[in-house]
Parts: structure tokens; sequence; C-alpha cells
């Protein structure tokens, strides 16, 4: 078992700062079930009062603070925020302020791609049930690891013993990562990024993981997807959780989910083994889901099982068990 250490709040309650009190009864609450499930990754603040619009995620010692502009114009973090909320962290938690890391969320336009914003590869790893992954608080609009789909990857964990594993835009291949360490026979990784899937490479090495069971493959998942129907592959779990948008000049047409989803769905089922199933995931608000579409197959909506303890936004994320 990994040793878990999780810092302890320095102070008690104080009525004058409700932002501080919610801080700290979230951190204490979620503090001692991440001790027994092995995970030091997680979220302490969730945007609940209107006045502070930030999200403040925990990793491994370290703080990650996402401002939430509201307008997409207005992506300069007002200093009077950044000050209170530092001196709330370090007053609870006795941290330096040199970790304590903020980003600024803003709408974007469709077209707009995430670019990598510094190149310091301040990388550290985090646990998240016990699996390693790296995390890169300073280099990447994301972090690594997307938090809200926690449950989603114990969900397929708990299912890939001696499966065959497919993911469709891999990131960082932590949903891959876990199947593999709870016994996967074999995963394939997929993802437009070399950046991404080398990030990857790097958690399977991490959790001393086979590099020959677990492949990666940077590709366009629409096109991969035909190349492995003509070569008649089959899998027992399929994860397709893709963006929103995408734009890439390796690609024939932008990516819209609420467009292309259905394509997505149709290519793979033609890949699903008897018995198999596919986990479909989107964080987009807007998306609608249309299951007439599917008549032949077994769907059910299981967002609210995939929704972690940390996060209260139940529309964080939705997903379906197709099968």
């Amino acid at each position: 078992m990994n040793d878990i250490t999780l810092p302890k709040i320095l102070d008690g309650e104080d009525k004058s700062s409700p932002f501080k009190n919610c801080i700290r009864k979230k951190y204490r609450h979620i503090r001692k079930w991440a001790r027994r499930a092995e995970t030091n990754c997680f979220r302490i603040y969730n945007h609940e009062i209107h006045q502070y619009p930030v999200d403040i995620d925990f990793y491994a010692g370290r703080f990650c603070i996402h401002y939430l502009s509201r307008e997409r114009d207005d992506k300069e973090l007002p200093e009077d925020l950044r000050l209170e909320v530092t001196k709330v962290l370090q007053e609870l938690f006795g941290i330096a302020e040199g970790l304590i890391f903020w980003r600024t969320r803003f709408k974007r336009k469709k077209t707009e791609q995430y670019e990598k914003v510094s190149a310091t590869e301040d990388f550290f790893v985090a646990l998240e049930y016990g699996v390693k992954f790296k995390i890169n608080l300073l280099d990447y609009l994301d972090t690594g690891l997307f938090l809200d789909h926690r449950e989603t990857r114990k969900l397929v964990a708990s299912l890939a013993k001696n499966k065959r594993i497919l993911n469709l835009f891999a990131y960082t291949c932590s949903f891959s990562i876990h199947a593999a360490v709870a016994g996967a026979l074999f995963t394939k990784s997929v993802d437009m990024s070399n950046t991404y899937l080398a990030w990857g490479k790097d958690n399977l090495v991490l959790n001393s993981l086979s590099l020959e069971n677990n492949q990666l493959v940077r590709a366009d998942c629409l096109k991969f997807l035909d190349e492995e129907i003509r070569a008649q592959e089959k899998y027992d779990i399929i994860i397709i959780d893709p963006p929103t948008i995408s734009r890439s000049k390796k690609m024939d047409h932008m990516f819209d989910i609420q467009e292309d989803y259905s394509t997505l769905i149709f290519k793979a089922l033609k890949l699903l083994a008897k018995d198999g199933v596919i986990f479909f995931s989107t964080n987009s608000r807007k998306f609608t889901f249309d299951q007439s579409l599917f008549n032949t197959c077994s769907i059910q909506e299981i967002s609210h099982k995939t929704l972690p303890i940390d996060f209260s936004d139940p529309k964080i994320h939705r997903c379906w068990k197709i099968g």
C-alpha cells in the first residue's frame, strides 16, 4: 500500500470567512476518504460561493486554482481575489506561495485550441486509487489527469481483468493505465497528440506496465476506427471520451461531439466483442443523446454513478454504458 501524506488543517472555524470555512469543511471530509482510497489528488472547492469563482484542486501537496472567467474577453485574474485565496490556503495549510498554481479558464471560440503555455517540464507524481500519474501544473491548460472521471476510471478498472481495452481520445492514457494495473490483457490508446501519448508512455513506465501489451497509437480516431474495422479487430471494453470541439491540421474536418458522436459509436460497435461494453462520455452541457439511433443496443446513462465525492456539480460530465 502506498503511503498517503495529506496536510492537516491548522486553524479552527473562522465565522468571518464563509469561503475559508467551506474549504475547511470539505477538505476534512475528503481527507478521510482519500487516505482510505490511496488518493492524493482531489477537488477541495468547487465554486460553491458566487463571490469566489474558482475551483481548487489538491495534487500531492500542491494546489491548482482555476479562475473561472465569466466573460470571453476577461482573461485577467483579479488581484484582490488572488491575494485572498492565497492567504486562505496559507492560513489553512501552512504552505509556501510557490505551491499554489493559478489557471484562468474562459469561454473560447469553437476553433480555438488549447496550447502549451510554458516549457518548465516540472512534473511530479500523484496517486489515484494507488495508481501513479505524472502531473504538470505549469506547462499546459490541463494537468494530465481529469479528476472528474476518477470514478469512471475505477468502474472501467473493475471490469478490465483479462479484457482487451480500446481507449479513444486517450489524452495521457489514464483509463488505460487503470485498466492495465487492474489486469487487462491488452490496451490500445489512441490520440492525435504526440505530446500526450509520450506522457501516457511515461505513466505506463511509472506503473511498471508492459509497453508491448499497452500500445500507443497516434491517429485521428474516426480514421483509426475504419482501419480497425477492416482489420476485424475486437475489444471487450471501448472508452470514448472525446473533446466537445477539436480542430487539428491533422484532421480532415473540425470534430464536433454533437455532430460526430453517432458515427463514433456506430463504428465502435463494429469492434465490440460479444458481451462487450462501450463507455461514452462528454463534458458538453448542451449535448443531447438520441438513443433511438441505436435501437439494437442496450443503453444506460450512468452519469450519477461516475460523479466523484469531491465534485458538487452534477453536470460536470455525462456518461453512458452501451452494449
